[in-house]
């Protein structure tokens, strides 16, 4: 314990301070750029392979929202967090076998991909007496590396995920292909929000209301194309430790 404690004071984190900062600033100018305002658009901090006392930096600076991509390291990090007023997401492949274990930590689950996935929810969610929230994934660069329905599928697929009890959908998430240019991730984006746009139409209701999409690299490419929700990670915290 005496070890941690001197490496944690040890380190300046007053980076993310600016980094936050700088983010912030970017979302606001993209969103009124978009025609929206800046409360318009959530900004979730990305915290997979990141120490809770550097989570909790960001969450000083007013972080409010959380996204890890795995259950475990999710659930070893809960003891060392500031949780107060914090809100919780999964947004990583989620396996059916673990839903039981987070289903009770997060508010939502970003990444549904399948309608068995979505089946477990139910189950899980109805054991515990809640609804889910969660948003269905597209994989709208039709990459074979990358989980989530056929752009052509997903709002029928959606449409069945809502029907089960106990499970609320509430948009839609994506993550496009590695592009090489701003140009070219606004495409993917532009494609994504008019598919959000279709299934919202059809839901007709009004917490059909999220769309995440956007990381680091290109957040503020998202959000001039409509991202409701973007996941940033590495452009906060710096790169990955693993």
């Amino acid at each position: 314990m005496t070890e941690k404690i001197s490496t944690e004071a040890e380190i300046d984190l007053s980076y993310i301070d600016e980094n936050y900062k700088y983010i912030k600033d970017r979302i606001a100018q993209a969103a009124v750029k978009s025609g929206r305002t800046p409360a318009d658009v959530r900004f979730m901090a990305v915290t997979k392979t990141v120490p809770p006392f550097i989570i909790n930096r960001a969450i000083a600076c007013g972080a409010d929202l959380i996204g890890e991509n795995k259950v475990q390291e999710l659930l070893g990090k809960l003891d060392d967090l500031r949780t107060d007023g914090l809100e919780m997401h999964l947004i990583g492949h989620l396996q059916s076998n673990k839903v039981r274990k987070i289903i009770t930590t997060v508010k939502m689950i970003q990444s549904v991909d399948s309608l068995s996935l979505a089946q477990e929810i139910s189950k899980r969610a109805a054991e515990n007496g809640l609804v889910m929230d969660v948003l269905t994934e597209v994989n709208i660069g039709c990459e074979w590396s990358k989980t989530g329905f056929e752009y052509d599928e997903l709002i029928e697929q959606s449409l069945a995920v809502d029907s089960l009890p106990g499970v609320n959908v509430r948009g839609v998430m994506a993550i496009p292909p590695v592009c090489e240019t701003e140009d070219e991730a606004r495409g993917y984006f532009e494609k994504t929000r008019r598919l959000f746009e279709d299934a919202k139409q059809l839901f007709a209701k009004p917490d059909f209301d999220t769309l995440s999409m956007g990381m680091s690299s290109d957040y503020a490419a998202a959000v001039l194309e409509g991202s409701t929700l973007v996941r940033v990670g590495s452009a906060l915290f710096g790169s990955r430790r693993y």
